[in-house]
């Protein structure tokens, strides 16, 4: 038996957990506005994001999570940018490609959790549908509360250096072309 040429660590499904959330946007008056939401427990502010259920897409979860966590409906926002995904039906050499209207996930992060493993969280660019809030999607334990603030304001606020980054990235992305379909 041969071992690979490239590094590998092997988790078990009850050593990891698959994460999935949206950074998600509005356009208002012209501006760039981003959904972050307030833990009152930790009093922390953070990305909405969630655990992927049983037969449950990430993109699915995605949407699920951030509009219970947020209140407001949203969907994916079809973006121009750069992935290892090939084309639909195109067979290509693993490169990296511009695409545009892709809605698949930007980024992911994986989070050591100690005995427990790691949480995987992947992140998509969501944009809402809609200026009304719905109360009562919160699970019983969650006690958020979701603001729309001016984009670059929203990743000052977060507390994980990973999440920052990750809305960094987000708006670059949504800036670099994906305006429009705000």
């Amino acid at each position: 038996m041969s071992t690979s040429i490239s590094p590998s660590t092997q988790y078990s499904a009850s050593n990891f957990v698959v994460s999935a959330g949206c950074v998600l946007f509005r356009k208002r008056e012209g501006a760039l506005e981003l959904c972050i939401i307030h833990d009152r427990k930790r009093d922390q502010w953070v990305l909405p994001k969630g655990r992927k259920d049983c037969g449950e897409s990430t993109a699915e979860a995605a949407v699920r999570e951030t509009f219970e966590e947020t209140g407001y409906r949203c969907e994916l926002l079809p973006c121009r940018m750069a992935t290892r995904a090939p084309r639909p039906g195109v067979n290509t050499l693993d490169r990296v490609e511009v695409i545009d209207n892709i809605t698949e996930p930007f980024s992911v992060v994986i989070w050591q959790q100690g005995e427990q493993g790691v949480k995987l969280v992947w992140w998509f660019i969501g944009r809402a549908t809609s200026d009304d809030k719905v109360l009562g999607t919160q699970a019983a334990w969650e006690e958020y509360d979701s603001h729309f603030v001016e984009a670059e304001e929203a990743c000052t606020r977060l507390k994980y250096q990973s999440e920052m980054d990750t809305a960094r990235e987000a708006i670059q992305i949504v800036r670099d072309g994906n305006m429009g379909g705000l």
